[in-house]
């Protein structure tokens, strides 16, 4: 499934894998994010963070007329406010859709899958 968007020269489709890939780079990098998680643990047998290659088995798009809903799987370092760093991977995700794809998120949606304790 790809999301399409009318331009005056034509139309683009892009990949909901494509926009995993940018969703799932772009929160990797923010404090208290540990990784991103599978939205089907048990159906995919996964219970560690998702690599780069994955990053679309831990994110969900679907379209809503001229833009779309994001829902992001993650898994967070233990000690770490959650509402904070959920609403740090909000913006960021709206941010980096809207700067590298041109496309606007209605709404993203965190699920914290779990925490982890870091050894430091």
């Amino acid at each position: 499934m790809s999301i399409k968007i009318k331009t005056p020269q034509g139309t683009i489709a892009i990949t909901n894998e494509a926009i995993a890939t940018v969703v799932g780079g772009s929160i990797t990098n923010i404090h208290g994010i540990v990784g991103m998680a599978s939205k089907n643990q048990i159906k995919d047998n996964l219970n560690s963070a998702l690599h780069k290659e994955n990053y679309a088995k831990g994110v969900v798009i679907r379209q809503e007329d001229e833009n779309i809903a994001v829902d992001v799987y993650t898994i967070v370092s233990y000690g770490i406010k959650l509402s904070e760093v959920s609403y740090n991977v909000q913006e960021k995700v709206k941010y980096n859709l809207e700067t590298s794809l041109g496309i606007n998120a209605n709404s993203v949606n965190v699920y914290i899958q779990g925490v982890r304790v870091l050894n430091e």
